[in-house]
């Protein structure tokens, strides 16, 4: 069984790709993974079987020779930014957003849009 390190894996769509030393690379899908494992993580070692499929080389059974590699946050703001940012979103809701939706009325789609880009930056950045 040939040894090789994933490539990427989507788990939303369920599957992905390993290298495969001496070959192309290998597709694997969530289906053959172990019991339990939902999904597997870019530079993992697995040890695997595999066929020739219609579209390239076939993951058939995958064996995990170590678990995931942790990552390390990746902030792109400084705390103090970050700190200024939230200050600033949360004005912007009080002064444009709250008093709409108490009269019963959302944002106009141009301004809501550019709000929810602002607060998904924010959401990113404090889930980093």
């Amino acid at each position: 069984m040939p040894i090789g390190k994933v490539k990427w894996f989507d788990a939303e769509r369920g599957f992905g790709f390993v290298s495969n030393p001496g070959d192309e690379d290998c597709y694997v899908g969530k289906q053959v993974l172990p019991k339990g494992v939902t999904e597997l993580h870019p530079g993992q070692r697995i040890e695997f079987d595999f066929a020739a499929g219609r579209r390239g080389p076939q993951a058939l059974r995958v064996r995990l020779l170590e678990g995931p590699k942790p990552r390390k946050p990746i902030h792109k703001y400084k705390p103090e930014e970050l700190h200024s940012m939230i200050s600033d979103l949360a004005t912007l809701l009080e002064t444009k957003v709250q008093p709409g939706l108490l009269s019963g009325h959302y944002p106009e789609r141009k301004e809501g849009h550019q709000i929810a880009e602002i607060l998904r930056a924010v959401a990113n950045e404090l889930d980093a």
